[in-house]
């Protein structure tokens, strides 16, 4: 069974708030007339039998949210269900994967953002938005951490990327032609701002050259591994532009969904 679950949670933003609103936006689109509940392989996600919403878990405020986390995603994963999460901003991924690492040994992460999100703290938080992939990676919750669409890096966050052995495929280097694979089991984290300003105006932070809504789709589409959870985070509607980009994340949610449901 898979379960998707919203996290409202934007306390560490480092910019902007707002996208603790995203999860209701998301699911407002997907439910959208203006488009139907089928994904691209055909099949139709209409009260499907193997997956069900079950709306937003219910928050405090910083540290005990992460508990409150980490504890709701266990539930789950006690279960036996797959989690697909809507956030949110980035932080919520470390107690997600604190979680999914637990049940998953030898876990990957495929991580799709302009940035690495791998600082040791940022305006002296080390539990920002810019900085789950340094805690997940200093705690060995994941054997491998590979990050694409990359196009912020600065010297801090390449000799954290040194540090842990990240797998990173910077956007000026980045071709349609790789090939992403994985052994094991795979956890994808999808950032909005991954794309292109142009295709995601509803975002806290703009990052000119991104991808396109269409070289996304393909990644999630053609990886090879076990996708056993997944998040989409940052969208921020406070910034979006006729619901545009909350359009974007329901049409990635329903081809995550697709591929976690096979």
């Amino acid at each position: 069974m898979v379960i998707s679950l919203g996290i409202p949670l934007d306390e560490n933003s480092s910019f902007l708030r707002g996208p603790a609103l995203a999860p209701q936006k998301i699911r407002e689109a997907f439910k959208s007339d203006s488009s139907n509940y089928f994904s691209e392989s055909g099949l139709d996600l209409n009260d499907h039998p193997n997956w069900t919403d079950i709306g937003d878990i219910k928050l405090s405020t910083m540290p005990e949210s992460f508990n409150e986390i980490d504890h709701a995603i266990s539930e789950q994963l006690i279960q036996d269900n797959k989690v697909l999460v809507l956030g949110g901003d980035h932080s919520i991924t470390y107690p997600i994967v604190k979680a999914v690492s637990r049940k998953h040994k030898h876990l990957n992460i495929l991580h799709i953002d302009a940035h690495a999100d791998l600082y040791d703290e940022l305006d002296g938080k080390k539990y920002s938005h810019a900085c789950p992939f340094a805690r997940i990676m200093e705690e060995e919750l994941a054997v491998r951490l590979v990050q694409v669409g990359i196009r912020t890096l600065n010297k801090h966050q390449r000799e954290q990327a040194d540090r842990f052995g990240v797998e990173v495929y910077e956007m000026k280097d980045w071709s349609d032609d790789i090939k992403l694979k994985f052994d094991g089991p795979v956890y994808l984290s999808l950032d909005m701002d991954a794309l292109d300003p142009a295709f995601a105006p509803g975002v806290s932070h703009y990052e000119p050259g991104g991808f396109s809504t269409r070289q996304i789709l393909n990644i999630i589409q053609k990886f090879k591994g076990q996708l056993v959870g997944a998040d989409i985070v940052e969208l921020n509607p406070s910034q979006d532009i006729n619901g545009m980009t909350a359009m974007v994340a329901a049409k990635f949610f329903k081809e995550i969904l697709d591929r976690m449901l096979s």
